[in-house]
């Protein structure tokens, strides 16, 4: 039963939890601003936008709120009561959550740490399990959406993310904590602060483990966060020095495959037709244990020295050199036992693999003959970096700032064998410079804690595939401020240059060996592109309650690597160009001692562009045999359209309230041009019924999936008694569609994305402050409840197979012969949305 009717959405003031501490301190709000933020973290390079002067979009979230409200969920998952944000769990693996802003995927966000750009060098991507400990150091994360405010040549096309970690210098102190959750969650920490010494010495600690099952089914997890800062700032000097360095080594096992409504029904052990939201395909057991397919192990420190110098009254350098070793990667599956493939050693009545027949059969099998293995591709890299900005006040109303941009990237891509599974060895015919390879090198599942990269496999160990990549960035950017009475405006541009080299240890370099004999590896030249943006806006406070403010940009962005070489060959592709994105954006607020509230209407248009989707399957209807594939599609071109509205309320000391709802139109125009591809060997794979791979995507006017179109979360906060909290939560989703699905989007008659059911979530929260005689030391018992009525829910859907659409083989449509669970066809591969989960945490801050 829907407990809020869509009538009743269109009338309500929205309002949650998501910006309590707003609410408790509105009035130091409206008259300091965003100052406080500046004084608890490590800024730097970042750009932090300021409240009625900065005409962004924006939302921040405090540190206390962070550690209040998270618990055991994952880290983005904290910014879904911000408007126009969409996070899921993905699959539920631990640190495999999903971030989407304004309808654009977190490869399009640009995700910073201190002014720091986090996101993958080669394909945007953000890999939260490897910032798990973020939450642990977080001191505020600020998210503008839309074109932000960063002055660094980098394409925020959905938002910028800028999490802001603890300084060395905070004030000196400690805290214990011991958090408890649901599945065996057991996380504990320690930090210590030292505050800053006489001589202007500081550093800063933290230590801590985590450890269970998430809520699906085969997710064990243990990953650990370190953190460790020192900064010195001579009293009286102008000179301030900040390092840091943080990792979070880790590995868990992953639910990988979407699979499909019908699975999760018939493997639920209950037989209640109802489906089994835990079920996970990608697990069983291997001598009574729990073993996986899919693991993923990764360890990535960061280290950053940042040097904020003042020159003078009016001149400020600031600067950032870091350094990031990453080592690590994920497992599956290849080769076949005895001639059976994986899927034929799943248990027809659990749904699980029997890995115990597995070994059997390879225990019996010539490795040259082919064995079954467990695999791991390999994603390891060495990142260095500087961004270094000068800033110059003209005058009381004119500043300026300029600066550069420069970092270095090198990945090392190649598969190993992480198990054999009980074979003696696997035979591997990819290496052109060996042939024929029997391989008996394994690589475990464990994280590397060298924090400064550590010894790679040997090239001979290596199977399946092996190239190396490098991506240089240079950039300069620059942007002048005017401010003056009620009135703030900038304009900025930034230009950089991306140079991409693909280098393929398996190809045999001929022309370089028919001269020295030596055997080399296939290398590209340099392919370079240059990018840039330019983008500007301007607030007026119209007086001291209201303010308007508007923004409009344009990108030229370069596209990712494998848009340069695709199909994992050394070829450029001659249709490789920079994407073009435009954003317009209009915006309200309000500012009173109780009530703050804000409205926005933005507009993004994004043209030419590539996208490269993986984890596509495709199941033969008679056969059940699933071939996995990825397809390259080109000449995407997207409109992303929208309104938002948040505010939040103090009525007293004892009730506050936050709200925001937002609604947006994303959708593609015209058609994109898709080639498919196997993903074992990159092979052409035909669509069925097909003759070629290359096929053209009917895209105009399809929802943009992935990420619910409407939002809305309204929450409470009561403090009935001093250090007594309670908390309640409602969030909404609505128009949520599938994501691309290249198979339906190629029929001539696609029918366009699928849409899922809306869903309503409520989670609750208390919290009891025990002081103690000494002020600095106190207990701190918190408890949550995530999705506390337990509610049902589709969280993504990978397939668009409309109810009235006929199975292959059948003279049916799923609605006719009864193969619907709410309206959604039995046969789309989807995530359930995590039921009810729990967090409680107590800690001893001294």
């Amino acid at each position: 039963m829907k407990l809020i009717n869509k009538s009743m959405l269109s009338v309500v003031i929205t309002l949650s939890t998501a910006s309590v501490y707003y609410a408790q301190q509105v009035q130091d709000t409206v008259k300091t601003k965003s100052n406080d933020i500046e004084q608890v973290v490590l800024t730097g390079v970042a750009d932090i936008a300021k409240d009625r002067k900065t005409p962004v979009a924006v939302s921040t979230i405090k540190e206390a709120q962070i550690v209040e409200k998270l618990g055991n969920q994952e880290f983005p998952e904290i910014l879904n009561t911000t408007p126009s944000v969409y996070a899921t769990k993905a699959g539920g693996g631990f640190g495999d959550s999903k971030l989407n802003i304004r309808g654009f995927s977190q490869n399009n966000i640009a995700v910073m740490v201190n002014g720091m750009p986090v996101n993958d060098m080669e394909n945007g991507a953000v890999y939260w399990s490897n910032w798990a400990g973020l939450s642990d150091v977080t001191s505020a994360m600020q998210v503008q959406r839309g074109l932000g405010s960063s002055k660094l040549a980098i394409a925020s096309i959905g938002g910028t993310v800028n999490v802001l970690t603890r300084a060395a210098d905070k004030k000196q102190g400690g805290i214990v904590s011991l958090g408890l959750g649901n599945d065996d969650y057991v996380k504990t920490l320690f930090a210590y602060n030292t505050g800053k010494s006489a001589k202007g010495w500081s550093s800063s600690f933290l230590m801590s483990r985590t450890a269970g099952s998430m809520y699906a089914d085969g997710t064990k997890f243990e990953g650990y966060n370190y953190y460790f800062a020192l900064g010195y700032n001579k009293p009286g000097g102008n000179h301030d020095f900040q390092f840091t360095i943080t990792g979070a080594p880790q590995w868990h096992n992953q639910r990988s495959f979407a699979s499909t409504i019908d699975n999760y029904i018939n493997f639920n052990q209950d037989h209640d037709g109802t489906p089994d939201r835990r079920y996970n395909s990608d697990w069983g057991y291997l001598n009574g244990r729990e073993y996986s397919a899919r693991v993923n192990y990764y360890h990535k420190p960061v280290m950053s020295l940042n040097w904020d110098w003042t020159i003078s009254e009016k001149s400020k350098l600031n600067t950032v050199v870091y350094a990031s070793f990453g080592r690590g990667g994920g497992t599956n599956t290849t080769g076949s036992a005895n001639g059976k493939s994986l899927n034929t050693f799943r248990d027809p009545v659990t749904g699980l693999y029997n890995f115990d027949a597995i070994y059997a059969a390879n225990q019996a099998s010539d490795p040259s003959k082919g064995v079954l293995i467990r695999n791991a591709s390999i994603n390891s890299h060495n990142w260095f970096g500087v961004i270094s900005s000068f800033n110059h006040t003209f005058n009381e109303n004119l500043k300026l700032s300029a600066g550069i941009d420069g970092r270095y990237y090198k990945g090392y891509h190649y598969q190993v064998v992480s198990d054999l599974l009980g074979g003696s060895g696997y035979l591997d015919k990819n290496n052109k410079n060996i042939g024929n390879n029997i391989v008996t090198a394994t690589e475990g599942t464990d994280p590397k804690w060298n924090p400064f990269g550590g010894k790679l496999m040997d090239i001979n160990n290596r199977i399946g595939y092996s190239n190396d990549s490098n991506v240089l960035w240079y950039g300069a950017f620059g942007q002048l401020e005017y401010n003056k009475n009620n009135f703030s405006a900038f304009v900025q541009g930034s230009v950089s240059n991306q140079g991409f080299q693909r280098i393929d240890n398996f190809i045999i370099d001929n022309v370089t060996k028919s001269k020295n004999g030596t055997i080399m590896p296939t290398t590209t030249d340099y392919k370079n592109l240059v990018g840039y943006n330019i983008k500007g806006g301007a607030n007026y406070n119209i007086d001291e309650h209201h303010n308007v403010f508007g923004n409009v940009g344009y990108y030229e962005k370069q596209p990712f690597f494998n848009s340069i070489y695709r199909s994992n060959e050394n070829v450029v592709s001659p249709d490789a160009t920079n994407e073009k994105i435009f954003g317009v954006e209009l915006g309200y607020g309000f500012r009173s001692a109780k009530f703050n509230a804000n409205v926005n209407i933005y507009r993004t248009t994004w043209d030419d562009r590539y996208q490269r989707k993986t984890g596509l399957s495709y199941t033969a209807p008679v056969t059940n045999v699933r071939t996995t594939y990825y397809a390259e599609i080109n000449g995407l071109s997207e409109v992303h359209q929208g309104i938002e509205f948040d505010a939040n309320l103090t009525l007293n000391k004892f009730l506050s309230a936050y709200g925001m709802f937002s609604v947006g139109d994303w959708h593609y125009n015209g058609t994109a041009n898709a080639s498919l591809f196997n993903d074992a060997d990159n092979s052409p794979f035909n669509l069925p019924g097909t003759s070629s791979n290359e096929t053209t995507l009917n895209l105009d006017k399809v929802k943009v999936g992935e990420s619910a179109q409407m939002t809305a979360a309204l929450g409470i906060t009561v403090t009935p008694v001093k250090d007594l909290k309670i908390d309640a939560n409602w969030r909404y989703a609505n128009k949520l569609y599938s994501s691309l699905d290249v198979y339906s989007y190629s029929s001539s008659s696609a029918k366009g994305a699928l849409q899922l059911p809306d869903y309503h979530l409520f989670d609750v929260g208390i919290s009891y402050k025990i002081r103690l005689n000494n002020p600095s030391q106190f207990f701190t018992i918190r408890g949550n409840v995530y999705n506390l009525f337990d509610t049902t829910y589709i969280a993504e859907s990978l397939t668009a197979i409309h109810a009235d659409d006929t199975p292959t083989g059948s003279t049916q449509t799923y609605e006719q012969a009864g193969r619907l669970y709410n309206g959604v066809a039995k046969a789309n591969q989807v995530f359930f949305g995590f039921g009810r989960t729990w967090a409680a945490t107590l800690s001893f801050n001294f």
